[in-house]
């Protein structure tokens, strides 16, 4: 059983630690796609179904992504068990909001991208949704630095981790890499004029690579050839985010374009 917020707090109504993160960080990025959709002029009426579509991808996808860890089927939850109370995967969550934006799209008949509008308000709320991670499970591997959160013996045991030793704090170096990635988005990617929606292309392609490298530290299952479930998935689509930002270098997507720039601050 994870702390409850009020647990932790020692005040107020019991309320799901990870859950009212993920509620908070929902917030702020909705907050932040209106602010970013006002600036861009972005008043099509059939934006707000694209939201809509990315966090119904993201909900069934994030607990999808993690339904068959076993080879043998027994061993998981059936569809229905999963879908309310299995595992969930960021990594699957936001494949699944990709998927539930372009399957939107087609339904509603929008052509246009929309990356730049997702890209900050994503990043703000990984950066608070995962305070949610970081207070209710396992913090990371042991090591010697001195920053290490060290566990009392009735927290390692509900977290399965070693108690009395400095673990990887692997949450805070999320928290870190999204606050940062949000920062240049908002302050200066945005801003250069690269090609549309690609703001979005270059978050996930270093997201990608960042997890890659955090997951060594994680504390998550080993699945094969020393390496995590979630490292598998990204030996793969790595390579096709290296593959679509070296494209879109060679077609000057990524170079900015004062013209796009001044095109933004036109009246719509």
């Amino acid at each position: 059983m994870f702390p409850r917020l009020d647990d932790l707090l020692g005040f107020g109504p019991p309320l799901d630690t990870h859950g009212v993160f993920v509620a908070l960080g929902l917030a702020a990025g909705g907050l932040v796609f209106w602010l970013e959709a006002r600036r861009r002029r972005a008043s099509d009426p059939r934006i707000p179904y694209l939201v809509i579509g990315a966090l119904v991808g993201a909900g069934v996808l994030a607990r999808l992504g993690t339904w068959a860890q076993h080879l043998d089927p027994s061993q998981n939850l059936n569809l229905g068990e999963q879908l309310l109370r299995g595992n969930a995967s960021i990594l699957s969550a936001l494949v699944g909001a990709w998927l539930g934006v372009h399957i939107t799209k087609r339904i509603v008949g929008y052509r246009e991208r929309t990356g730049d509008l997702f890209a900050p308000a994503v990043a703000i709320a990984l950066a608070i949704g995962r305070f949610g991670c970081l207070l209710t499970e396992r913090p990371g591997t042991p090591t010697s630095g001195g920053w290490g959160i060290v566990l009392d013996r009735e927290a390692a045991e509900r977290l399965g981790s070693p108690a009395g030793v400095g673990l990887h704090p692997s949450f805070i170096y999320e928290i870190a890499f999204h606050a940062i990635a949000f920062a240049l988005l908002w302050f200066w990617l945005r801003h250069l004029g690269l090609g549309a929606g690609e703001t979005l292309t270059l978050y996930i392609g270093a997201y990608a690579v960042f997890r890659f490298l955090v997951e060594f530290v994680r504390g998550n299952e080993v699945a094969w050839l020393g390496l995590t479930r979630p490292q598998h998935f990204l030996l793969v689509t790595i390579p096709l985010f290296v593959a679509r930002i070296w494209w879109l270098a060679r077609q000057g997507r990524l170079t900015p374009d004062r013209s796009r720039r001044q095109d933004e601050r036109q009246p719509a």
